[in-house]
């Protein structure tokens, strides 16, 4: 079994300088050290680091591409990838990469930790030794248990789409509010396969890896004024907006937050509804105060994620700059399944 572990970095690739006490990035040879385990099971594990590593908050869309492109160009030499990345931003890169790797057939598991490998308490070990055995797992008829990009941290196993940070203190970090896990680990790790994606037979992998930026995040808040609402949705370049709204997706009923965004609907910017809350979908038109979003042309995001949305939106756009009614089609329909359709 052969499995490539991919160091982008995040506090899981750093290890505390003895001299100063100072966290800084581990070379392959310092990681390796670390993590003998790794290296002593009949799982062949190479490693290919980033250069520079990456600090999880500078993250971009060309991060994620690198990402994608990595485990295409070495698809056909390994049986599974584990990418290793900082917590602060791994929904977003996990779901992104989870858009421009189509028809995976092998597992890609996003995994990192709380704590430097280098710490004596570190979950980082058991995070990426769970993480590498999910990547190498198969049946007995050889298919891969896992052939999808999901997140592996603190004994569960999430489709990564559908993943968020849930606590910046805690080790178990991320959570799946509307889906469930695919896979939990204890003495044994038990995969729950009626929820896991397998694809169809002779399924060749696609790279679709183009992004375009010029999306934003409209958070609704009680006091939103027309100003901040305007300055957003009139940003130079605009092409799309997350639009985060109450409960099962309402907003204020105020004309002038209707007339913006008809506005700007009708300019050709797409306007998706996506709920604040942690659980649930959105239903437009169930309460009053969200049939003025349905008259302004707003989309239903239904229990997307945020981090999922904003990727989503990211990649359509880049894959279809010329298209928008694709890019509005497929903005209601899973590609990945990053969402449960209405009346799925």
């Amino acid at each position: 079994m052969q499995i490539l572990v991919i160091l982008t970095g995040g506090t899981i690739t750093m290890v505390r300088n003895p001299e100063n006490g100072a966290l800084r990035p581990a070379d392959t040879e310092t990681f390796r050290a670390f993590v003998p385990e790794l290296f002593a099971s009949d799982i062949h594990v190479d490693m290919l680091t980033f250069s520079p590593l990456i600090d999880s908050s500078d993250v971009s869309p060309d991060d994620w591409s690198r990402m994608a492109r990595t485990v295409y160009e070495n698809y056909n030499r390994y049986d599974g990838f584990v990418i290793l990345h900082g917590t602060d931003t791994m929904s977003y890169s996990a779901s992104a990469v989870s858009f421009m790797l189509q028809n995976l057939t092998k597992p890609v598991v996003f995994t990192g930790s709380q704590l430097p490998v280098g710490v004596l308490r570190s979950d980082a070990k058991e995070n990426l030794l769970t993480a590498v055995e999910i990547a190498a797992a198969k049946d007995t008829d050889g298919q891969c248990l896992v052939p999808e990009v999901c997140l592996c941290f603190e004994g569960k196993v999430f489709r990564a789409n559908r993943t968020t940070k849930k606590n910046a203190e805690h080790f178990e970090a991320f959570e799946s509010y509307n889906y469930p896990a695919l896979a939990k680990a204890g003495v044994h790790i038990n995969y729950r396969r009626h929820l896991i994606h397998y694809p169809a037979p002779d399924t060749q992998l696609q790279l679709l890896d183009k992004t375009d930026r010029h999306v934003a995040l409209l958070k609704i808040f009680p006091g939103i004024t027309e100003e901040v609402v305007h300055a957003i949705l009139t940003t130079p370049g605009l092409k799309g907006v997350v639009l985060e709204t109450y409960g099962s997706g309402n907003a204020p009923s105020s004309e002038w937050l209707y007339l913006q965004l008809k506005e700007a609907v009708g300019r050709g910017i797409i306007v998706v509804n996506k709920t604040q809350c942690s659980t649930g979908s959105v239903e437009m038109g169930r309460y009053e105060v969200s049939i003025n979003l349905l008259k302004a042309g707003v989309l239903s995001g239904y229990d997307i994620t945020t981090e999922a949305l904003l990727t989503k939106m990211m990649w359509l756009l880049g894959q279809y700059p010329a298209d928008m009614h694709t890019v509005k089609d497929m903005l209601q329909h899973s590609v990945a399944g990053e969402m449960t359709e209405a009346g799925v």
